[in-house]
C-alpha cells in the first residue's frame, strides 16, 4: 500500500495526520517526565520522518530561518566553554532536534490543524491530570493548589489557559458550523475549571493579554491599511501607558493579592536577584547551556535547599531572560529576545501593514501569550515545551511554504509556450 505524499506533508490535505501529530506532541510536552523516553520518541517519530518524504520541501528558502539557526548554533557551541560539557552537549542536541521538529511542523501543518490538534492534545492532558487529582502545599506562600500529574500548578495553569485561548480563536476564526461548537465546548469548560483550581497567577494574568491581541487585530479587519496603522500606533501607546499606570498605582499588588500573593511573587524576585548576581561571573558567554542547575554545583545546591526542591532537578530562575543570561550570557539573551520579538512582531506587522489573515492574528496572540509568560517562566529556552514549539512554529510560519509545480506540469507549460511562440512567428 502506497500512501500519497500529500496526505503527510501537504497542509491542505494532511489534516488527519497533522492533527494526530500535534496532539501527540502536546501530550509529550506535558508528560515526558512522567512516562519517560517513550513519549519523546513518539514526538520525534511523528515529525522527523517527514523530512525523508520530500527533503527538498524543507531545504527551500532555508536561509530565511537564519535567526533561529544562529541561536541554535550558539546553544550548541556553548559546549566549548560550558562548566558541565556533558550536560550541555546532551541538552543542546535535544534543543536543536526540538527546533527542527517545529520547523518541520511549520512547513507541513496549517495553523488551523495546529489549533485543532492542540485542543485535542490539551483535552487529554487535562483529563489525565484530573484523573490523577493531586494537590500540593506551596511551602513558600502556604497555599494548597491543584497540581495534577505535573506536580506544578503553573503547568496546569498554562495548559488550561492555552486551551481557553485556542477554544476562543477556533470558534471565532476556524469553526465550520455548529458541530465545531459542540466538540470544543467540553474542552473550554474543562480548561476553565482547571485554571480556577490551579490558582496560577501567571496563567490568569497572561490569558487576557493574549485574547486582547487577537481581538484588536481581529477588529482591524474592517479597517483599511491606513487606519490599521493608526490603530496599531494608538494601541501600542495605550498598552505601554496602561502597564506603567498599573505598576505605579499598585494594580499588580492588587491582582497578586487575589491569589494570596504579594509583590515578591512568592520568591521570584529573590531568584531574579540571585540570577543577576550569578550572571556577573560570566556575563558575555555564560556558564553554558543547561550548565548551571547541575547537581554538585554549590550555588545550585544552595538554591534548591532554600526553595525546598528535594529532587534537585527541574528548577530555574523563573524568568527566561535571566535564565538565558546565566546560561548563555549577553550574547545568548540578545539572540533569544530577537527570536521571540521577531516571531511576535512579524505576525502583528503582517496584519497591520500587509494583507489581513486570520492565521497571523492567531499566531500573534499565541506568541504574545508566550512572550508575557517569558517574564515569569522559562519555557522557550528549553526543549519539549509547548511554548518553545509555538514560538518557533510561529517564527517559521512567517515564510509561507513555497508552491512548486510538479516537473511534468512545468514541462507541459513550457511546451505550450513554445508552441504558442512558434505559431505567432509563422503568422
Amino acid at each position: 500500500m502506497k500512501i500519497p505524499k500529500s496526505l503527510l506533508i501537504d497542509p491542505e490535505k494532511n489534516v488527519v495526520y497533522g492533527t494526530f501529530a500535534v496532539a501527540v506532541s502536546i501530550f509529550a510536552f506535558a508528560y515526558s517526565t512522567n512516562f519517560g523516553k517513550v513519549l519523546i520518541l513518539a514526538y520525534y517519530a511523528v515529525w522527523l520522518p517527514l523530512i525523508l518524504v520530500d527533503y527538498r520541501r524543507f531545504l527551500r528558502h532555508l536561509s530565511d530561518a537564519w535567526l533561529p539557526l544562529l541561536f541554535v548554533a550558539y546553544v550548541c557551541f556553548s559546549v566549548f566553554w560550558s562548566h558541565a560539557p556533558g550536560t550541555t552537549a546532551r541538552a543542546s542536541l535535544q534543543y536543536f532536534s526540538h527546533v527542527l521538529c517545529a520547523y518541520v511542523a511549520a512547513r507541513t501543518v496549517s495553523v488551523r490543524t495546529l489549533v485543532v490538534g492542540s485542543l485535542i492534545g490539551i483535552f487529554f492532558v487535562l483529563l489525565y491530570s484530573l484523573h490523577v487529582g493531586a494537590y500540593a502545599l506551596d511551602t513558600i506562600d502556604g497555599t494548597t493548589n491543584f497540581v495534577g500529574a505535573f506536580g506544578s500548578k503553573n503547568q496546569v495553569g498554562f495548559f488550561a489557559s492555552f486551551g481557553i485561548y485556542l477554544c476562543f480563536v477556533f470558534v471565532v476564526f476556524y469553526r465550520r458550523g455548529w458541530p465545531s461548537l459542540v466538540w470544543t465546548a467540553p474542552i473550554g469548560l474543562l480548561s476553565l475549571y482547571m485554571l480556577a483550581i490551579a490558582h496560577s497567577a501567571t496563567s490568569v494574568a497572561s490569558l487576557p493579554a493574549g485574547l486582547a491581541v487577537v481581538i484588536l487585530l481581529g477588529v482591524s479587519k474592517v479597517l483599511s491599511r491606513r487606519y490599521r496603522r493608526v490603530l496599531f500606533a494608538v494601541g501600542a501607546c495605550t498598552l505601554v501607558g496602561a502597564i506603567m499606570a498599573a505598576l505605579n498605582l499598585g494594580l499588580m499588588d492588587f491582582v497578586l493579592g487575589i491569589f494570596g500573593k504579594d509583590s515578591t511573587l512568592t520568591g521570584r524576585t529573590y531568584l531574579w536577584e540571585q540570577g543577576w548576581e550569578a550572571a556577573q561571573q560570566f556575563p558575555v558567554l555564560g556558564y553554558g547551556y543547561a550548565a548551571y542547575w547541575v547537581q554538585g554545583f554549590a550555588e545550585a545546591e544552595r538554591l534548591w535547599a532554600e526553595f525546598y526542591i528535594t529532587t534537585r532537578t527541574g528548577f530555574h530562575f523563573h524568568n527566561t531572560y535571566i535564565e538565558t543570561l546565566v546560561e548563555l550570557g549577553f550574547v545568548g539573551v540578545t539572540l533569544i529576545a530577537l527570536v521571540i520579538l521577531r516571531a511576535f512582531y512579524g505576525h502583528v506587522s503582517s496584519v497591520i501593514f500587509r494583507d489581513w489573515r486570520a492565521d497571523s492574528v492567531v499566531l500573534a496572540g499565541a506568541v504574545g501569550l508566550m512572550l508575557l509568560r517569558s517574564f515569569f517562566e522559562v519555557e522557550i529556552l528549553g526543549p519539549y515545551f509547548t511554548a518553545s514549539f509555538v514560538v518557533y512554529y510561529g517564527l517559521f510560519k512567517l515564510r509561507e511554504v513555497p508552491v512548486v509545480r510538479p516537473q511534468r506540469s512545468r514541462i507541459a507549460i513550457q511546451e505550450a509556450k513554445a508552441a504558442s511562440g512558434g505559431t505567432h512567428a509563422i503568422g
